[in-house]
């Protein structure tokens, strides 16, 4: 016995001994762990070995425990407790008085639609959980996975998802253009040929070429000038608005700019696809109560977002073309 460590026994021993203090008989020790009797009166013998003590001896009413046995009940009875609760029992989360940190990865566009309405909610709900927003790493759905990462926001594919991915579809969008108020563009019909040749912004988050429109305009056979590119969602509208320049933005944020800025928003002479904005997280945060509680105040706040609508129909502007 001297010397001796827990990691070199079968802790399967250490529930088999808290039954048989409870039960005071083999067969019904037996029965409550699922096991056989022969397996249980083993297992007694075994445990017998291990502490040099025959823990109960025989008497009319059953087993009767010896004074090692008795000793040991009340710790083991609330050790086993305690295992058991870490293992099972999820772990408590009370929002007012949690503190936790989180790691988000989102687009200034995602960030500014649903940033001040949850964090409002935040404030009153979960005051101790903090937020850190950090634009998306090219390998984005590995971060999730290896935990550098909590959530992440971007548009929803199709095709195979990676394992163990959660995937929840926030919001759709469809683009719409943007330019200033008394833009040249803006009199006369807005044909593609005209959009085409303006000179344009572009928003280019991870910094590469081409997109929607682009790929659009390559259908007809026909491509623009990009004169001003940033990664930045809410740069864009800005710059437009002091300049000749036009940009194709997703209308949610349009529409926020268009109410603050001299801009004026049209439909592209284009059919543009549009899109779905995904909230995505790993199996491994999945369960976690306090994970769940944010997700679920996402979502809640992604209800309560205005539809993107459309701009009104100007007069002179012709049907777009199809280019499927």
């Amino acid at each position: 016995m001297h010397g001796m460590h827990i990691s070199g026994m079968d802790l399967n021993l250490a529930v088999v001994l808290h039954a048989l203090l409870e039960e005071r008989s083999v067969s019904r020790a037996a029965t409550r762990l699922g096991l056989s009797q022969s397996a249980t009166s083993h297992a007694l013998a075994r445990l017998r070995h291990v502490l040099g003590d025959p823990l109960f001896v025989r008497a009319r009413a059953g087993l009767v425990p010896t004074a090692r046995a008795e000793a040991m009940a009340d710790t083991l009875a609330n050790a086993l407790g305690a295992l058991e609760g870490s293992f099972f029992a999820p772990p408590p989360f009370e929002p007012r008085t949690a503190v936790r940190s989180f790691r988000v990865a989102s687009s200034d566009y995602v960030e500014h639609l649903i940033g001040p309405p949850l964090l409002t909610g935040l404030a009153r709900a979960a005051p101790n959980l903090d937020l850190w927003t950090v634009s998306a790493p090219e390998e984005a759905t590995e971060a999730l996975a290896q935990g550098r990462l909590d959530l992440l926001f971007q548009p929803s594919r199709p095709g195979p998802r990676d394992e163990g991915l959660h995937v929840a579809g926030m919001w759709e969008d469809h683009f719409v253009g943007v330019m200033r108020k008394g833009h040249p563009l803006s009199r006369g019909p807005l044909t593609v040929e005209r959009f085409a040749a303006a000179k344009h912004a572009f928003i280019a988050p991870r910094g590469r070429p081409g997109g929607a429109v682009d790929a659009a305009l390559a259908q007809l056979g026909l491509s623009r000038r990009i004169a001003f590119t940033t990664p930045n969602f809410l740069v864009g509208p800005q710059v437009v608005a002091e300049t000749d320049l036009v940009i194709v933005l997703a209308a949610r944020i349009a529409r926020v700019f268009a109410e603050r800025l001299p801009l004026v928003l049209f439909e592209p002479p284009l059919e543009l696809p549009s899109f779905e904005i995904a909230m995505m997280w790993h199996e491994r945060r999945h369960a976690d109560p306090a994970h769940r509680f944010l997700r679920e105040e996402i979502v809640r706040v992604a209800r309560t977002l205005p539809a993107p609508g459309r701009p009104r129909a100007r007069a002179g502007s012709p049907k777009r073309p199809k280019t499927a």
